[in-house]
């Protein structure tokens, strides 16, 4: 069983080492791998030190602690894009697992957060963008009870373009 609590800045190095490596595992065949290679928790804790402590931040962060210290985080806020519909619209921004416990309910117990939260600040919808072929995570969130709602955006990584979709779901 995990604990979710608020991230502090002592978690962010913790945090780096799960967003890359979970990058890594997750993206392995889909992103390429020189982009996958490049990446280093040192650059991404560097990046994350700087949002973390932005002035006027409007996006939340929560780890689950394990025995050892955070086994996964979350990212969510306000939407950043348009959505179509009545109501405010939150975001997943981001989510992810230390990749050798992924399976064992932790994304789940921080999606679960996070939706309370967000229903907690008012939001009545959260959407979130997932790559088109990252399979797995489509899986997992439709399990969540999120749909793709049919809007797309394309990223560009090395020079290939992949295609992410839009889910979305009612909080």
């Amino acid at each position: 069983m995990v604990h979710v609590r608020e991230m502090d800045a002592a978690d962010v190095g913790a945090v780096s080492a799960i967003r890359v490596r979970g990058w890594q595992a997750a993206y392995a065949g889909i992103v390429p791998g020189t982009y996958l290679d490049a990446m280093t928790v040192e650059g991404d804790a560097g990046r994350r030190r700087e949002l973390f402590s932005r002035p006027g931040r409007t996006s939340r962060d929560l780890v689950a602690l394990g025995d050892g210290g955070p086994v996964g985080w979350i990212c969510f806020g306000p939407c950043r894009s348009g959505m179509p519909g009545p109501g405010r619209a939150g975001e997943v921004h981001a989510l992810y697992v230390a990749p050798d416990l992924v399976g064992r309910g932790i994304g789940r117990t921080l999606l679960g957060e996070a939706h309370a939260r967000m229903k907690d600040e008012g939001f009545e919808t959260s959407a979130l963008w997932v790559l088109g072929d990252n399979r797995r995570a489509r899986r997992f969130y439709e399990r969540a009870g999120y749909r793709a709602d049919g809007t797309v955006q394309d990223d560009v990584y090395d020079g290939i373009t992949l295609t992410e979709l839009r889910y979305q779901r009612v909080l």
